[in-house]
């Protein structure tokens, strides 16, 4: 259990900071906070491998998925992050 923890969190940071430096503009964030989008963008694209492959259906849809999938899935958490994050300054 521990070294799926520990995996998840590596697996986390490396896809946070990839998607960080592919998604363009300047993302005023920590470590943590690329380390929790990371682990965030596992599970979506554990949720949109399940989805679009219909492969581990029975494990259920919100499961960690592979390096290449939890960079996309990091992707799209750090697009949908900066457009609340857009929208929030602008109503301020």
């Amino acid at each position: 259990m521990i070294g799926f923890i520990i995996g998840l969190l590596i697996i986390g940071l490396i896809a946070g900071a990839v998607a960080r430096l592919l998604v363009p503009g300047k993302q005023e964030m920590s470590v943590p906070m690329t380390m929790l989008i990371g682990v965030i963008g596992s599970f979506v694209g554990g949720f949109l491998g399940a989805l679009i492959f219909g492969k581990d259906i029975d494990d259920g849809f919100f499961q960690a998925s592979g390096i290449i999938g939890s960079i996309i899935g990091a992707i799209i958490v750090l697009l949908i992050w900066q457009k609340l994050g857009s929208r929030a300054t602008i109503r301020s």
